[in-house]
């Protein structure tokens, strides 16, 4: 059954000693619903994407993350053990750099975040594999996959758990166009099923012009 929830960004501010990073964010995202988050080089994205999985800390506002069942928790609530246990339950990540183990299997490796919660499911990673397109590879090693086919394993790790939030930071960076594009094809069909939230920061217009919204992040708010 999906899981939905939905996050909450008010008033959120970030920055370095007296340099400010970005301020005034504020926007909500829906369940089901897929924004991009634009902007210039060094404007903050992919630190804004890190406060928004309580991996950074902020100056200003506060982050709320909804859940299915209406339990709202607020970030700056939680210590940093807190958070991790959040984010194992409810975030899923897919980077530019695909992060996936060399010493696990592909099927291994999908099934991380199941392992972490206690919940083995071997079916449901079969299920994840084959929904990325990845029939048959499961017993395969990393280094005997493509690139394309690593960020699809990076995509079904992500989405193994259910989790209510997917952030994605330049997913499809290092990939080629015709590649990038049907990774991207599987991102959004596969978040959309499962009724998460997604948030993506990229510099690609084509990944941004998939998404319900596009916003674009400026230091004095995002709009």
């Amino acid at each position: 059954m999906p899981t939905h929830s939905t996050l909450t960004v008010q008033h959120l501010g970030k920055h370095y000693g007296g340099t400010p990073v970005f301020a005034q964010v504020h926007f909500a995202v829906q369940p089901g619903e897929f924004v991009a988050i634009v902007g210039d080089s060094g404007v903050g994205k992919s630190t804004l994407l890190n406060c928004l999985a309580g991996l950074d800390q902020w100056d200003e506002g506060d982050i709320t993350y909804t859940a299915a069942n209406g339990t709202a928790t607020r970030l700056a609530d939680l210590d940093d053990t807190a958070r991790a246990l959040w984010r194992r339950a409810h975030v899923g990540f897919v980077f530019q750099a695909f992060h996936v183990l060399p010493h696990l299997d592909v099927a291994q490796n999908v099934a991380l975040p199941l392992m972490l919660l206690g919940r083995p499911d071997a079916a449901r990673v079969q299920a994840m594999l084959d929904a990325v397109g990845l029939q048959g590879l499961g017993p395969r090693l990393p280094q005997q996959l493509s690139g394309g086919q690593l960020q699809r394993v990076a995509i079904a790790r992500a989405l193994v758990h259910r989790p209510g939030l997917l952030l994605a930071d330049e997913p499809t960076g290092n990939l080629d166009p015709t590649t990038a594009a049907r990774a991207m094809e599987v991102l959004v069909a596969q978040t959309r099923e499962q009724g998460a939230a997604l948030v993506l920061v990229t510099h690609s217009a084509s990944a941004a012009a998939r998404a319900d919204r596009v916003l674009r992040l400026r230091s004095d708010g995002i709009g």
